[in-house]
């Protein structure tokens, strides 16, 4: 009878380990995407409570500070940029680090935007490279975005390979909407930043992430450059400009489900081992 039961109880650790294993970059996508929604909805919320004023300050303030990396192409090392009150104060609306967010609808990712690309960032969004351009848009600009690629976590820019020539995404900062066309992709190496250079009279935005997947030993550079924004083409594969929360109850639901089977798989278990205990019961007494 104690070896059946240590058998029960094996059975049950081993179903519940492989259902955690089995569910887990679900649940934890599921996860992400709520944060990444909530994040933006109170980005959103920030902005529209901005007076035209302050709007106005924190707007030529990312410009002049764009207008000053033009000048100078690469000042300075990620290190001194981030050690700078003025980097980090610059459309940093709440306190959070948010600068804005990207929304890439070929790959079906909305990702809120964070300054600089230390490890705690890249796990909860899309860092930006501090020595680039800021992601206000204009003249002799060159923004670069950065993502993890393959975390069991999260999506991220895992699917990012898959864009192309042609594809459009977009980049929300404060109230503006600006949209990119993909016009170059390339892969290199960790240290080659060629290609993420400003280049005078051009609007260039640059995503880049690891690559080959789960080897990483090069870097996949996707860029975009300006193109006016058309509503109506956002609108069509998107609920547009308002964020739309993932409502709590879908990631309860996805975490609640599996529990629920669990537990009725242990009654079932439990009920299917008393009928066999009556049975041995029954046989005894004859």
């Amino acid at each position: 009878m104690i070896k059946k039961h240590i058998s029960t109880i094996i059975l049950v650790f081993v179903f519940l380990l492989g259902l955690g294993l089995l569910l887990y970059p679900t649940v934890s996508d599921l996860w992400n995407k709520y944060r990444q929604s909530k994040a933006i909805a109170d980005y959103e919320d920030k902005v529209h409570h901005i007076s035209k004023e302050d709007y106005s300050k924190i707007l030529t303030k990312a410009q002049s500070y764009n207008q000053r990396v033009s000048s100078n192409e690469f000042p300075a090392t990620e290190e001194e940029v981030m050690g700078g009150k003025e980097y980090n104060d610059i459309l940093n609306l709440n306190g959070s680090g948010m600068m804005g967010y990207i929304k890439i609808d070929k790959i079906d990712v909305r990702l809120a935007i964070y300054h600089g690309i230390g490890e705690p960032v890249l796990q909860a969004g899309v860092g930006h490279m501090p020595w680039t351009s800021l992601p206000v848009g204009g003249n002799s600009t060159h923004a670069v975005l950065s993502g993890h690629r393959g975390l069991p976590s999260a999506k991220l820019f895992s699917d990012l390979d898959k864009m192309k020539i042609g594809d459009i995404f977009y980049i929300y900062v404060l109230d503006q909407v600006l949209a990119y066309e993909v016009d170059q992709i390339k892969t290199v190496e960790p240290t080659d930043t060629e290609e993420l250079k400003i280049v005078q009279g051009k609007d260039y935005m640059t995503l880049v992430t690891c690559t080959p997947y789960g080897i990483n030993t090069h870097r996949l550079l996707i860029r975009g450059t300006r193109v006016p924004y058309e509503k109506t083409i956002a609108e069509k594969t998107s609920a547009g400009r308002d964020a739309t929360v993932i409502a709590p109850v879908n990631v309860a639901a996805a975490i609640a489900i599996p529990i629920i089977m669990v537990i009725v798989l242990i009654f079932l278990i439990r009920k299917r081992m008393h009928i066999m205990r009556a049975r041995k019961g029954d046989e005894d007494n004859l």
